[in-house]
């Protein structure tokens, strides 16, 4: 079994995304009511079905225990075991917010999730972006307008035909929803036609 030190995905001569680092996410922990005092848990991750990473956890008053193996650079791998502590906050209408506090020496920021290199710590500790901080603007239409397909129930991709109104939705949101689609996906395509002619106009000064 894969241990969690190993889960990076290397970008060479590119900053790391979220997307690059196996993810603990105390919100999800929270919702299956695995943070109960006592509670002993694993926690995997998998890639196209098959398990490639996992953890051991132990829940306990105000904080939880990770275990785990992990490796660094090619080392030999060592079994890791430390606690990362809870914060409860309470919410104005009733009921608490669970977070973690990261465990890297010197920080302790308060967060919801943690990222597993050869230790899970927060975003900034492992100097971590996320994706869209490195997409260009045609990129970002693309995400944008694949979500709006989604919250419609219409297939994703620019090349993929309208829908219908989804049963229940004000022809209000439906309208607005489709204008803004129509608008992004122009942008689109716009942003793609200007990148490639930027391309050929760079692939011909080479030659």
């Amino acid at each position: 079994m894969g241990g969690v030190g190993s889960g990076r995905y290397w970008r060479w001569n590119e900053k790391n995304t979220t997307d690059d680092f196996r993810c603990l996410d105390v919100r999800r922990w929270a919702r299956e009511g695995l943070l109960c005092d006592g509670r002993h848990f694993g926690w995997s991750w998998s890639i196209g079905g098959e398990t490639v990473a996992s953890i051991r956890a132990e829940s306990h008053s105000g904080f939880v225990q990770l275990m785990y193996k992990a490796r660094h650079s090619g080392e030999d791998w060592r079994d890791m075991s430390y606690r990362v502590e809870l914060d409860y906050q309470q919410c104005n209408f009733g009921g608490s917010r669970v977070w973690f506090r990261c465990p890297a020496k010197g920080c302790g920021t308060r967060v919801a999730k943690l990222y597993g290199g050869e230790i899970f710590a927060c975003r900034k500790c492992h100097d971590l972006t996320y994706p869209s901080q490195k997409e260009v603007g045609y990129q970002r239409a693309f995400r944008r307008a694949d979500k709006i397909r989604k919250s419609l129930g219409w297939e994703t991709g620019l090349d993929s035909l309208l829908g219908e109104k989804p049963k229940g939705m004000h022809w209000a949101t439906f309208d607005r929803l489709t204008s803004e689609l129509a608008y992004v996906e122009r942008m689109a395509y716009a942003g793609i036609a200007s990148h490639m002619s930027e391309f050929r106009v760079g692939l011909s000064v080479r030659l």
